[in-house]
């Protein structure tokens, strides 16, 4: 890829919430108005950000808040960078540019190389970078759930550097969420008690948030409330310090129960139920009590998170929620009325997914004040006219890669390059951003960087190009095998397309509840690979035989790590068709040498998944019971989060589909939950077939619940060495074929 390409000639409309800080407003007499303390104070949040991520070379960078919106400009010469910008999350995206094609270094979700020179070299000559859309928006409802909600401020801190870096201008903001719907309805007749059971616990805040779900798995306690508060505001402080756009929770009629027997002359549709689990009651937004509370919502909101936002997210009638008789463009100009009472400028964000939005909504509303980001621009074949879709709805371009969190590599990355500058540019396009969705963050660092740089792109990625290229600077040089590695994945996880409906691939089936015929863990996951697992092997082996001067970075860590986990994911497809053949056919010593293997690939890769941080379900467990006050809190919230990745919910919800929705392939669950499973599976199996007799039936969920519960000791520090255990990997890969 050139280091110099044309900047965008396209004329782009301003985001909403874009501060452009070289262009302040004048005096009468012509000298500018605080020009000077607000360009500097941009400049001085970006060279924070660079000292945070570039702690040994940031004196060498210098940052100026000047130049078109959306804009940056790299030029300079060794010792002396020199990056410009509107903002600072601006001139952190032109940082990134110039680490990644001048000194061929990678920060990014999943690892980082940063084998850089003690004098940063200067490009050559000048480059200019424009953002073809306005709108760059990061983070799925679900994040705060799939990719932890007891992250705490060293994680969001370096959460918010990474997207400023990767381009983003709007992040999803639900932290303290809770705390806001607790403050406003102390002020419609609920006490504290009852609000805090009301409540869901942080794990499963997004769903309640989505009005899913209330009042699961337990109370939530005031000082977790305050602690989350106090999170979400520093959060937003650092959005908009970044210049970044936080996007807020907006109100669209969410209440505790009881809520018309409170208030007199208020009317509420009840929601009935989601997967074993009570939904909240809808409060009519055509009414004036809808008004009163939207209006307190706002007013709250305001004074808690530092004043208001121009970007609130909202979907009426969530995954089958009921609108009962009220119509439901009425309920959206209520909804929207209420918002730009608060906010005369906002703009309503809204999640393209299912039959949302319908066109009821969008044909109620004024289309300028609102954005779809659509979760299915990469998912099926048949979207392919948006406009017509949403009825001139402005949207941004989106994928899911991952839903739950699952550990799965690969993407549709030839749908973002054939069809994303296709779609903008077309005419009368609606197009005005991306949007950054999958289910959890944090996972599949080439599909992030590979998305985030859409919207910088002036035309068609040319993908073997960019892989290449995706090599060089994660790796920090060029290395044969290092590109062949990549070329192979390009062609195999990262080569799928939506001709088969699915945006993620398939899950491996060391998660699933055991069964001979089991497709995915995941009920609503791929029945089986989207690409030859054949074809990727090879991967391994080549990133294996990578230099080994270049081994040394967290980045080949953490992408050999990936590669090997993948490898053993995809053969247990090939094991358990091995070992049903085994047990159908009464083959006693071939089942146990068929179950043998499964279980010894379960348990190379915990070894493996052991020796990195970021697959320790002990991490996860731990994160959590830090938030809790006393020994009973941290078990709860343990049991919340652990739960989330296991039941889910109640035992209707498990067994309707919801359980291993959120399968990872990390230590302690593959080693732990899913080796049990699997284990107690085939004694019973093994003993059914020596006592010529039908298995019997096993309860998974109360094993699965009791597990959850006490999942004993679970390591929260890595051990081993990943290059050793990849290694053992292909070992007996080889033995197992």
């Amino acid at each position: 890829m050139p280091l110099a390409r044309r900047a965008f000639l396209t004329s782009v409309a301003g985001a909403a919430g874009t501060v452009a800080c070289s262009h302040a407003p004048a005096h009468s007499d012509g000298t500018p108005a605080k020009e000077a303390p607000v360009t500097e104070a941009v400049a001085a949040a970006a060279t924070r950000a660079a000292r945070r991520l570039l702690p040994r070379h940031w004196r060498q960078l210098r940052f100026e808040a000047t130049g078109e919106p959306d804009t940056f400009r790299v030029s300079g010469e060794t010792g002396r960078i020199t990056i410009t910008g509107d903002t600072a999350a601006t001139q952190l995206t032109g940082l990134r540019w110039y680490l990644k094609h001048v000194t061929h270094a990678n920060i990014s979700w999943a690892g980082e190389q940063l084998d850089l020179p003690k004098d940063l070299p200067g490009p050559p000559g000048t480059v200019t970078r424009q953002a073809g859309v306005p709108h760059r928006f990061a983070l799925n409802d679900t994040n705060d759930g799939y990719t932890g909600a007891y992250n705490d401020w060293t994680y969001w801190e370096r959460e918010l550097d990474v997207l400023a870096l990767h381009g983003y201008n709007e992040v999803l903001v639900y932290a303290g969420a809770d705390a806001l719907y607790h403050r406003v309805f102390r002020g419609f007749g609920y006490t504290d008690e009852e609000l805090r059971q009301w409540i869901a616990g942080p794990a499963h805040q997004p769903w309640w948030l989505m009005q899913n779900l209330a009042a699961f798995p337990d109370p939530v306690s005031r000082q977790l409330l305050d602690a989350r508060a106090a999170l979400g505001r520093r959060i937003t402080d650092r959005v908009r310090e970044l210049g970044m756009t936080p996007v807020f929770p907006g109100y669209f009629g969410t209440v505790p129960p009881g809520f018309a027997d409170r208030n007199k002359g208020a009317r509420t549709v009840p929601q009935g139920t989601w997967m074993g689990l009570g939904r909240p009651d809808w409060l009519d937004p055509r009414t004036e009590h809808f008004a009163r509370v939207a209006a307190a919502f706002y007013r709250a909101q305001d004074a808690m998170f530092g004043g208001p936002s121009t970007l609130y997210k909202m979907d009426l009638l969530h995954e089958g929620g009921d609108p009962g008789d009220v119509p439901v463009a009425d309920a959206a100009k209520g909804v929207e009325k209420a918002l730009l009472t608060a906010h005369p400028d906002a703009v309503w964000v809204i999640l393209g997914w299912q039959r949302n939005p319908p066109r009821a909504i969008v044909d109620a509303v004024d289309k300028s004040h609102m954005l779809v980001i659509d979760g299915l621009s990469d998912r099926f074949p048949k979207v392919t006219d948006r406009e017509s879709d949403w009825g001139d709805t402005p949207y941004a371009f989106g994928s899911i890669w991952n839903f739950g969190g699952h550990t799965t590599l690969g993407a549709n990355t030839p749908d973002w390059a054939a069809l994303f500058n296709k779609w903008r540019t077309k005419p009368g396009s609606t197009l005005r951003g991306v949007a950054l969705l999958p289910e959890a963050a944090d996972n599949n660092p080439a599909a992030f960087d590979l998305f985030s740089e859409l919207a910088w792109e002036d035309g068609e990625l040319d993908l073997t190009a960019w892989f290449r290229e995706w090599a060089l600077a994660r790796y920090g040089a060029r290395d044969p095998h290092a590109e062949a590695a990549w070329d192979i994945l390009r062609r195999t996880a990262y080569g799928t397309t939506r001709a088969d409906s699915w945006s993620e691939g398939a899950d491996g089936l060391f998660g699933a509840r055991p069964s001979l015929t089991a497709k995915s863990a995941a009920k609503w996951s791929p029945k089986q690979l989207r690409y030859d697992a054949d074809e990727f092997e090879p991967a391994l082996g080549e990133l294996l035989r990578v230099r080994a001067s270049l081994r040394n970075s967290s980045a080949y860590r953490s992408d050999l790590l990936d590669v090997a986990r993948q490898a053993v994911s995809n053969r247990s497809r090939v094991l358990l068709p091995r070992v049903r053949k085994t047990y159908e056919a009464g083959d006693a010593p071939g089942f146990d040498r068929a179950t043998g293997n499964w279980l010894a690939l379960m348990d190379v890769l915990e070894t493996l998944l052991a020796t990195d941080s970021r697959h320790l379900l002990g991490r996860w467990v731990a994160d959590a019971r830090a938030w809790g006050a006393d020994a009973a809190e941290r078990d709860r919230l343990a049991y919340d989060n652990l739960s989330l990745l296991t039941v889910w919910g109640t035992r209707q919800g498990a067994d309707a589909g919801l359980r291993d929705y959120a399968n990872r392939e990390w230590a302690g669950l593959v080693g732990g939950l899913y080796r049990l499973r699997w284990s107690t599976y085939f004694t019973e199996l093994r003993a059914a077939t020596a006592g010529n007799r039908a298995p019997e039936a096993i309860d998974w969920f109360a094993l699965e619940e009791r597990w959850t519960r006490r999942p004993g000791n679970l390591a929260t520090r890595p051990i081993g060495d990943t290059y050793e255990a990849a290694v053992r990997v292909r070992e007996l890969l080889v033995t197992t074929r």
